[in-house]
């Protein structure tokens, strides 16, 4: 199976620079996760895409990470632990407001 979170837009502190740590900033999380179910082996059958949203938020904010990339591996680290079904997950946040003229985007495919 294979559940889609597609822009899940919030406000969080992240980024290394100076007025970055002092005021939330949007970002924009897309993730593709592919699991098996049912998961004979695992104590959760389905993904709670609720739960999910829940728990990615909560990581963002509550780390206030300095980089996308060190948020993208707590997002899948916590991700991971909570639904022992995922074998595929792919993490895409972006920074759509920190340059004028661009969005800043970062990207990586996990394999759990």
């Amino acid at each position: 199976m294979i559940i889609e979170i597609e822009n899940l837009v919030f406000e969080a502190v992240i980024g290394i620079l100076p007025f970055e740590r002092e005021k939330p900033q949007r970002v924009e999380i897309d993730i593709l996760i592919e699991y098996d179910y049912p998961c004979k082996s695992c104590d959760d059958d389905f993904i709670d895409y609720a739960k999910l949203v829940d728990i990615v938020k909560r990581d963002i904010t509550d780390k206030k990470y300095l980089l996308l990339e060190d948020a993208i591996y707590g997002i899948k680290t916590a991700v991971g632990k909570r639904y022992l079904s995922i074998n595929k997950i792919d993490i895409s946040i972006c920074k759509p407001d920190i340059l004028p003229d661009c969005k800043v985007r970062v990207r990586e495919n996990f394999i759990i």
